[in-house]
């Protein structure tokens, strides 16, 4: 799997910290208070952005072990987190799965993982994990919605090819693109696990415009790539949403769904969606 540029992952960081499930973290939070010092595994763990996130809301005494295949992202985070007792990084590359390491272990988190992994691995994975007893929360999983408040004829097509594009191989096989979270909820429930699925998505304004233009920015390829749109079909309609962002009234929503798996009963203050 292809590594993500670090600039990039600090400039999504606050949208995707703003956009999870708080009721999910929370049930998260609660079961995780069942242990002394819970130990928490977060694969593709990037620059450290999930644990960043959670950890201010997790039990002091809660161990990270936070993995990436790229070196270059271990060496941001660890960076970035400085010196502490309960994180260690580590390079691990996820298609060697059946080999980590989960004694011990109270949780596997990941963020914005899933989606680019194929259905054989996420069934590898969750039977790895049923196997010890371990849960899984995994977040900011890409549904397939993209939605702006300006309407643009080509918006529609736009969508549907970069959620084709979504389902090529990102290095775990075919992706499963915006199907990821369902596949996961079939795959946990099978095995014995409760799951529930909550809606994260990035709601994006005028304020978010840097993001909102990296993000248009990256479609050009993907879109390129799958080929229903000219080239010049694609500039037009960039052109054209670049423009729209600093608007007022502009608002630019990605759909994501956070998943949680965990053996045993839920906690009855997560609503079910």
């Amino acid at each position: 799997m292809s590594g993500f540029d670090k600039d990039w992952l600090a400039l999504r960081e606050p949208a995707d910290r703003a956009a999870r499930a708080k009721p999910m973290v929370e049930a998260l939070r609660r079961h995780l208070r069942q242990e002394r010092a819970p130990m928490i595994i977060d694969i593709g763990c990037g620059t450290g952005s999930t644990w960043r996130s959670l950890s201010p809301d997790f039990p002091a005494q809660t161990r990270w072990r936070l993995l990436d295949h790229d070196p270059l992202l271990l060496a941001e985070a660890a960076r970035r987190i400085g010196a502490t007792g309960t994180v260690s990084l580590h390079e691990f590359d996820l298609n060697q799965a059946e080999s980590l390491a989960l004694d011990g272990v109270s949780m596997v988190t990941a963020s914005a993982l899933f989606d680019l992994c194929s259905d054989a691995f996420c069934a590898r994975f969750a039977r790895l994990l049923a196997a010890r007893g371990v849960g899984l929360y995994a977040a900011l999983n890409y549904d397939g919605r993209m939605e702006w408040s300006i309407a643009h004829p080509l918006d529609r097509q736009v969508v549907e090819d970069f959620n084709r594009h979504q389902r090529i191989d990102k290095g775990l096989g075919p992706a499963l693109g915006p199907e990821a979270t369902a596949h996961l909820v079939r795959q946990f429930e099978a095995l014995g696990y409760r799951t529930e699925v909550a809606s994260s998505p990035w709601e994006l304004g005028p304020d978010e415009a840097a993001l909102q233009a990296a993000l248009l920015k990256g479609l050009e390829q993907p879109l390129g790539e799958i080929g229903s749109l000219t080239s010049g079909d694609i500039r037009t309609w960039l052109d054209f949403r670049l423009a729209a962002v600093r608007k007022a009234g502009s608002r630019y929503v990605v759909g994501h769904a956070d998943f949680l798996a965990l053996p045993g009963a839920l906690p009855d203050t997560l609503p079910r969606e």
